[in-house]
């Protein structure tokens, strides 16, 4: 299968740097006539919300090329897709190309990511390319499965403009991985109960992970936050000999799995001389922590000046002797 390189993504006016690079196969091809409806109602993100009486209009392409000129505000586009052509596969990506300006997405009704920041905190991201994991749960293979793009135009021309629009698979060599990208939960505040597995975050912020924090409107914050995410270990996965990879973290980071600190990285040294923003995070996850089922991640973030957050890919839990390969070779997803 041809291997599809994805492009860098960089969002200058959002995220003032790298966000995500990974190695992907493209599974199946969306472009095309996607159902679409000027408005904004949250039932439209629903799976069985009928969309029968919708235009169509092509992927992508300027809405304003389809027929509406002039059009500004919100805007949904709905795709079905049959699990057939899904052919068992696991840990599947939405590439969306690129979006004009800000957009949520839904894939068989639950929310797997957002970029940009929609009304009254009003930031474009036309400028950054869309790719969002599927998380495995919500993967129909027996039935139709559906996508909702809510997508918000403040001026010019908007939705879904340019770019590859696909569902994308990862290489063979991460496919044993547990991949943890996509929306987490962050919260600017420094407690130690929020290492804790059980404790409730659920009113907490989400944030796509990995993006810089000024994604969500966190500018200049010098201070602490947290970032949590539960996830899945199937019967499949390894449990054993397991590191966890954390990407890039800016500044300093404290990383917990089910409560238990397995790594950290603080060079102790002051804004403008410290390094450990530039460092990959790589940590040994002691055997016997990962357990069947549900598991909790939770960081600890430090920020001592200008950008932070986990800003850099990939994260993901992979057997440590292919962690320590990718540490000694200080580059990932070839």
């Amino acid at each position: 299968m041809k291997r599809i390189i994805l492009l860098t993504v960089i969002n200058t006016l959002l995220l003032g740097g790298l966000v995500h690079a990974q190695d992907l196969d493209r599974l199946l091809n969306l472009r095309g006539y996607w159902k679409f409806s000027i408005g904004d109602h949250k039932e439209w993100a629903d799976l069985d919300y009928n969309d029968s009486d919708w235009e169509e209009i092509y992927v992508p392409r300027r809405w304003e090329r389809e027929g509406f000129n002039g059009y500004d505000g919100f805007a949904w586009y709905r795709l079905k897709v049959d699990g057939k052509d899904l052919e068992g596969e696991k840990s599947l990506y939405l590439k969306l190309g690129y979006i004009d300006d800000v957009d949520e997405v839904f894939f068989n009704g639950e929310k797997i990511g957002f970029t940009g920041d929609f009304p009254p905190r009003y930031k474009t991201a036309w400028r950054a390319e869309r790719l969002y994991r599927i998380p495995d749960r919500l993967l129909k293979h027996d039935g139709e499965n559906q996508i909702a793009v809510r997508v918000y135009d403040k001026g010019g021309e908007g939705g879904i403009y340019s770019g590859e629009v696909a569902l994308m698979m990862p290489d063979e060599d991460y496919r044993g991985s547990i991949l943890l990208e996509g929306t987490w939960k962050i919260k600017i505040s420094d407690r130690e109960e929020y290492a804790e597995p059980d404790y409730n975050d659920s009113n907490w912020e989400d944030i796509m992970v990995p993006s810089n924090w000024k994604s969500i409107g966190i500018d200049d914050l010098d201070d602490f936050a947290w970032y949590r995410k539960t996830f899945e270990v199937g019967e499949d996965d390894g449990i054993e000999d397991m590191s966890i990879v954390c990407g890039k973290i800016d500044d300093f980071d404290e990383v917990f799995i089910n409560g238990v600190k397995v790594g950290e990285t603080n060079d102790g040294r002051r804004y403008g001389s410290s390094r450990s923003f530039m460092e990959l995070r790589v940590y040994e996850v002691p055997n016997n922590l990962l357990k069947r089922g549900t598991n909790t991640i939770a960081v600890r973030v430090e920020d001592i000046g200008n950008n932070g957050g986990i800003y850099e890919g990939p994260v993901m839990i992979v057997p440590s002797k292919y962690a320590r390969k990718l540490l000694r070779s200080n580059y990932f997803w070839r």
